[in-house]
């Protein structure tokens, strides 16, 4: 009588291991599932930071079809796109994100980035009116600034720019950014400050040194800042300033800032050659 009892109690065992097995390989699936996620993050990150920037298109767009509607791929190839220098077709994606059911202010911040970036000023405009005004970020403010500089809406430029190097602790290029503004409208020693300021967050941002000589050359200071350069940097923004000069009616100035350029370059510095020599046939004539 004892065998049902037994068989009963060896089935019942085979059931609870095949059920112990069944959510052990659950288990495994799911920490699997896990390993990928923390793996293609881990991926997707190097791809939009040091790959390549058309292999991550690449990787972006193939990984893309394989998982449509992604927000996080439709995201990582936009920004891929914009890396590659494919503005237009970053803004494509752009739009495509906006639509989606876990889009963000920011994503359409993005979408404003993409269309300067392919010159489409008054869509950048209208995107960036879309913007909730609490949505206070500083490529936001950054965007606007440039906008209203398109638009010569200099009150609102220099706000704006302001409130952007306020809200980022990295502020060289936005600095640089405002300070050509102010030498564009002829505000050339408020650009002056901005430029020097720039150079104080980031020492080797060749824009802003070049900005900063032009700068001062427009106020007719032709005598190079005290800032840190290398001496193809020296050679490079004496030949800079010597257009400048040139540009401005003081040509022996110029003529000899181009000397002085040529004298300075580590190597053969063909084009302050070539405009010492355009100047000099110019002045025999």
């Amino acid at each position: 009588m004892r065998h049902p009892v037994s068989l009963v109690l060896c089935l019942g065992g085979a059931v609870f291991l095949s059920a112990c097995q069944n959510n052990s390989d659950a288990q495994v699936q799911r920490a699997l599932k896990d390993v990928n996620v923390i793996d293609e993050s881990n991926l997707n990150d190097v791809m939009l930071s040091v790959a390549d920037p058309n292999e991550a298109v690449d990787y972006f767009t193939k990984t893309l079809a394989a998982n449509p509607g992604r927000i996080d791929l439709m995201r990582g190839l936009a920004r891929s796109l914009t890396r590659a220098q494919k503005a237009t077709e970053s803004a494509q994606i752009w739009r495509q994100v906006i639509t989606h059911p876990e889009a963000t202010p920011e994503d359409r911040v993005m979408l404003a980035d993409a269309l300067i970036r392919s010159n489409q000023w008054p869509e950048a405009k209208a995107e960036l009116n879309q913007i909730p005004p609490t949505h206070e970020t500083f490529d936001r403010y950054r965007l606007e600034a440039m906008v209203a500089d398109s638009d010569k809406n200099w009150k609102k430029a220099d706000s704006f720019y302001e409130t952007a190097v306020g809200l980022t602790t990295t502020p060289a290029s936005t600095l640089n950014n405002w300070g050509f503004s102010k030498l564009t409208r002829g505000d050339a020693p408020g650009a002056e400050k901005l430029f020097i300021e720039a150079l104080t967050y980031d020492p080797q941002l060749f824009t802003a040194k070049n900005n900063l000589v032009l700068a001062r050359a427009a106020q007719r200071k032709y005598d190079l800042p005290v800032i840190k350069m290398t001496q193809t940097e020296r050679a490079e923004l004496l030949y800079s300033m010597a257009l400048a000069a040139i540009k401005q009616g003081d040509v022996t100035v110029g003529k000899g800032l181009l000397n002085q350029a040529i004298e300075t370059h580590p190597k053969h510095f063909e084009a302050a050659v070539r405009s010492l020599e355009a100047l000099d046939a110019n002045v025999k004539t």
